[in-house]
């Protein structure tokens, strides 16, 4: 095992990272781990926002900084944490994410057939746990939520969880949406642990109230602005039809990672039938799509070349967005526009429009709640402790419908070739 050294990560949000221990550091420079630096955190949400060129790796070691800062917050509290916890939790907040795919959340369930990344991560984790010997089993323990000091787990997935301390301010500051940025240090130093549950101590609600309302606007400002969510419908369609033409035997040229996922429907058994897939999985990143997509833009289908090159260009499709769905006659109007402009078939022209809803709560009070400890001692739910109206308001879903659309403009006009 390569020595530590007490290697320092220069991180822009934090400043300089001390990677804690060898195996921590050897985790992180495994390919696994190194691949996370080739899947932007944001997805295309940098067509938006030009600064959101971040990356998952970043975010992985944002989190375990922050994830070390509470730990030592909750030891100086008299909360009882090993050595081994520690070490536990810092690499179940460093590998939650490592079953990304390509552009983080947009192809979750396009690529792949209906697999959470959560699944996948976990299939990573037990792969380097065999190949680390064992040595990651606390991790792994804390990370699925198993480990019988269930607090471990609430500080990786919960409501008010170290992801979601790290991915608001880190996202507000590559996209330089300051209404996101949250007083991380802040709520850190207000957690604390009572009946083995992660709680608030009563001067934090406010910072908590800041937290919660900046992830309620940096949904709608950032990860479901409308100008992304098209752009990710525009490749969903494209990989969908990717996947159509391979399967029908079209030559579509693409990465070996990537011809292997457009050729096979994946699904969650497959993975767990066959180890292979996992490695596989490994070497599919952000560049496999764009590099393949540079190929796209040429290929004699019109769908599949219009679609890269309008994703290359930037030509994204036109979106609306509102509190109901749009009218039917207005979408068939759309449809009608674009296959009258193009000449295309109702199924080739089925991919130059889409139609879906996007949901935003920041607080879900169904769900596992914020504990609030209050100063006689009691641990109420924050909906009670707090005054505010606008937590209670927080924990209302909104629901907005989307349709989105290729400009007519940006098409040129097919060939007489057919695919189909």
């Amino acid at each position: 095992m390569t020595t530590n050294k007490n290697k320092i990560i220069n991180d822009p949000v934090y400043g300089f990272i001390t990677i804690p221990n060898d195996l921590i550091f050897e985790v992180i420079e495994h390919p696994y781990f190194q691949r996370l630096r080739r899947i932007k955190q944001l997805g295309l949400t940098n067509l938006v926002y030009p600064g959101a060129l971040h990356t998952r790796f970043h975010h992985a070691i944002g989190s375990m900084y922050l994830m070390q800062q509470t730990l030592h917050n909750l030891r100086a509290k008299g909360v009882e944490i090993s050595d081994h916890e520690l070490e536990g939790s810092l690499l179940a907040i460093l590998l939650h994410d490592i079953g990304h795919g390509p552009f983080s959340h947009t192809l979750e369930f396009n690529l792949l057939d209906s697999i959470k990344h959560e699944d996948i991560s976990l299939l990573f984790f037990q792969k380097i746990n065999e190949q680390f010997g064992g040595a990651l089993q606390m991790g792994l323990d804390i990370f699925s939520g198993t480990y019988e000091r269930n607090f471990f787990h609430q500080l990786v997935s919960s409501q008010l969880d170290i992801d979601r301390l790290d991915y608001l301010k880190r996202d507000s500051y590559f996209t330089g949406v300051s209404e996101g940025s949250i007083g991380s240090e802040r709520i850190i130093n207000m957690i604390n642990v009572r009946q083995d549950e992660i709680v608030v101590e009563e001067k934090g609600i406010y910072s908590i109230e800041n937290f919660l309302s900046a992830r309620r606007l940096m949904y709608w400002q950032v990860y479901l602005h409308k100008t992304a969510v098209s752009a990710e419908e525009m490749l969903i369609q494209l990989i969908k039809r990717a996947k159509q033409l391979t399967h029908a035997q079209v030559e579509v040229i693409a990465t070996p990672a990537l011809k292997f996922f457009l050729e096979h429907d994946i699904t969650n058994q497959d993975f767990n039938n066959d180890p292979r897939l996992i490695e596989r999985f490994s070497l599919l990143d952000d560049s496999d799509i764009w590099g393949s997509m540079k190929f796209w833009s040429t290929h004699s289908d019109f769908v599949l070349s219009t679609l890269s090159k309008n994703l290359l260009d930037r030509n994204i499709f036109k979106i609306i967005l509102d509190n109901h769905a749009p009218e039917a006659s207005f979408v068939q109007q759309m449809k009608d526009k674009i296959q009258q402009s193009t000449g295309l078939n109702d199924e080739e022209t089925s991919f130059f429009s889409s139609a879906g809803q996007i949901s935003n709560a920041a607080y879900i009070n169904s769900d596992q709640k914020i504990k609030i400890l209050t100063k006689k001692g009691e641990l109420v739910d924050i909906e009670i402790a707090t005054d505010l109206p606008n937590i209670k308001a927080m924990s209302k879903i909104v629901t907005k419908h989307y349709f989105c659309w290729a400009h007519t403009a940006n098409f040129q006009k097919p060939s007489s070739h057919r695919i189909f």
